[in-house]
Formats: C-alpha cells, structure tokens, sequence
C-alpha cells in the first residue's frame, strides 16, 4: 500500500505540474497581458506602452522562466527605477537596503499566491475565505445528497422493477435531468417571491455567510444536492440489482436468512463500490460545479470568484483557484483508489 500510494502521488505531482502549466500559458497569452494592462493602465495605451507596463511588471520573459518563478522554483523578477527597486518579492517600489533584504524565491511553492488586482488584496486571503464559504455549503450538501441518494438507491435496488423501484428511479431521473440554474429559479420564484411566492423563505444565501441558517442556506443546499442526489442514487441502484442476483445471495436466501440480513449485512458492502467513485467525485464537481448556484443565490464562495477572476482577467487569482482545483480532483482520486481496497478485498495492487 505504502509502494502504491508512493506512485500515485509521483503520477499526481507530475500531472498537477502539467495542468497547471497549461493554466498559466493559457493565461499568459499576450492578448490576456494587453487587456491586463490595458484594464489597470488606460484602455488608449498604445502598443510600446503595453509592453512597458508588462516588462515592469514582470508579465515580461520567456513562459518557462515565469512560470518557474511563479512556482517558486527560480528567482523572483526584480527591476529598478528612478524610484526605486520592485519585484515579485516585494510590496510596492522599495529603496536598495529594503530590496536587498527581501527573500529571491517567492512562489506557490514559499505561500505567495500574488496579488490579485480585481479585489486589491492577496490572492491567498481572498482564497481562504471564499474556499472557506463553499466549504460550509458542501458540508451541507453533502449531508443531505450522501444518505438520502443512499437510501433511495438501495430501496429501489432491493426490489428490481417493483413499483418502489419504478417510482424512486423516475424521481432519481427527473432529478438528474433537471439542471441547477433551473431548478434554482422554480424554487426561488416558489418559495421566496413575494408576488407569486409562497414565501417561506425570507433570508438570502448571500446573509448566509455571515449569518448561515436554515432559512439562508436551505435553498441553495437544496438545489445543488438534488441534482447530484439523482446519479448517486441510479448508480446505488444499478449495483444493488447486480449483487442482489449474485450468487452467494441466493444462498442465504436457501439458508433461511432474512432479507433484512441479506441486505445489510451481505449485499449493502458489495453494493456501495460502484457509488463510492461517485461519491468521491462529488468533492472536484461540487468545488467547481457550483459556479452557477453561487452566481444565481449570489453566494460568495469559490465559484463565485471563479467567475469574478474569468471575468476581470485576474490572472494570479485564477491561477490561485486553477491549483486548488487540481489539488482537490487529485486528492479525491487518490482517497477513490484507496478506498476500494478497503471495500473490494479482492483488489490487487500490482
């Protein structure tokens, strides 16, 4: 297990390398930097102009060499000016002594995310408290998807083709075919609007952050884990009905076990490795799937700056939210193969 896990994370660490790279030349096109420094300096700049702005600030040189410097691994830019010295490591033009204190390498990899220049503040607080909303909005999804899809997966796999079965599937499918944007109105225009309302809800999501209740965070939990409550529970289903015909049920069964026992205690264990997976990739989906349900309740969360840093061109936020992303897909993917050994004795690592 201990060979196993060593050769995933070298296989993780070398694809977080690659997609990350491909993040930040994607966006450091040059037509990226001139809106840049055409949105922080005047839209009229013209072309030389441009190209000063970005040498100045370190949006110049090769891809490698700013990529390597944005990770930490070389050091950071310095340039000097008739008002001083400034660079990467630095905060602001800063005289000779103070440039000559300040640290060479200043990366992801030192805890420097940049700076980001739609908000005005540092990319890693920025990160740690929007990371930190939708956090506290995926607890709750999850909460509420995990055991309901469970439950409804293994009710209706118990019995195939049952009128539980039937009326749990097309309420799984009709779930699942409903997107979040749509299902988010319908519920906002029934539940909070006061002309055609029942208005049973009164607070918002966005009251949510400082305030998180049932009536703030009910809707927007709601929407997001209906939607993925429904693949879950099909896919629970489909593997409860595949072990409820295996052959070592049908042996209890012969043994005179009850079907509660043959249930919990024989087929619910065989069951659940298939919904596992899904489970697991719930975590990257609901991280980066949230973006429109955070942009339709006006919740501030990951998705939200998702969509602010895309929209202003916020190249070292978006970088910022492009490593937490792959971060937690890779993660979710490593504690999905470890899993299965513990569910599927049967697994071998090779």
């Amino acid at each position: 297990m201990g060979l196993f896990i060593l050769r995933r994370s070298g296989v993780m660490l070398l694809t977080a390398l690659c997609l990350t790279f491909i993040v930040f030349f994607l966006t450091n096109l040059y037509p990226n930097l001139e809106k840049l420094a055409k949105t922080q300096g005047n839209f009229r700049m013209s072309d030389e102009a441009v190209a000063s702005w970005l040498d100045a600030n370190g949006y110049g040189g090769s891809m490698v060499s700013k990529y390597g410097q944005w990770l930490g691994v070389l050091p950071g830019w310095t340039r000097e000016s008739e008002d001083g010295f400034s660079g990467r490591c630095m905060t602001g033009t800063v005289s000779a002594e103070v440039a000559a204190e300040a640290s060479t390498f200043c990366g992801i990899l030192q805890g420097d995310w940049g700076y980001s220049t739609r908000f005005k503040d540092d990319v890693s607080s920025i990160i740690a408290e929007r990371l930190g909303n939708t956090g506290r909005l995926m607890f709750w999804v999850l909460m509420l998807m995990i055991p309901s899809a469970l439950i409804i997966g293994v009710l209706a796999g118990m019995r195939e083709g049952s009128v539980t079965d039937r009326s749990l599937s097309t309420a799984s499918i009709l779930t699942t075919a409903t997107p979040e944007y749509v299902s988010g109105v319908i519920f906002i225009a029934v539940f909070t609007s006061s002309t055609v309302g029942l208005k049973w809800f009164k607070g918002t999501a966005t009251s949510a952050m400082d305030n998180p209740n049932f009536e703030n965070f009910f809707l927007p939990v709601l929407t997001i884990a209906l939607y993925g409550m429904g693949y879950i529970a099909r896919m629970t289903r489909a593997s409860m009905t595949e072990v409820m015909t295996a052959q070592y049920i049908r042996t209890a069964r012969l043994k005179g076990v009850s079907f509660h026992n043959i249930v919990l205690k024989h087929a619910l264990r065989n069951a659940l490795i298939a919904p596992f997976t899904v489970i697991m990739l719930q975590f990257p989906w609901l991280l980066n799937g949230v973006v429109i349900v955070e942009t339709l309740f006006n919740y501030k969360g990951f998705g939200w700056i998702l969509v602010e840093a895309a929209g202003n061109n916020d190249i070292e936020l978006l970088l910022a939210v492009s490593v937490v992303s792959v971060f937690v897909v890779l993660i979710t993917q490593l504690i999905s193969d470890i899993g299965y050994v513990y569910l599927n004795p049967r697994i071998r690592i090779s």
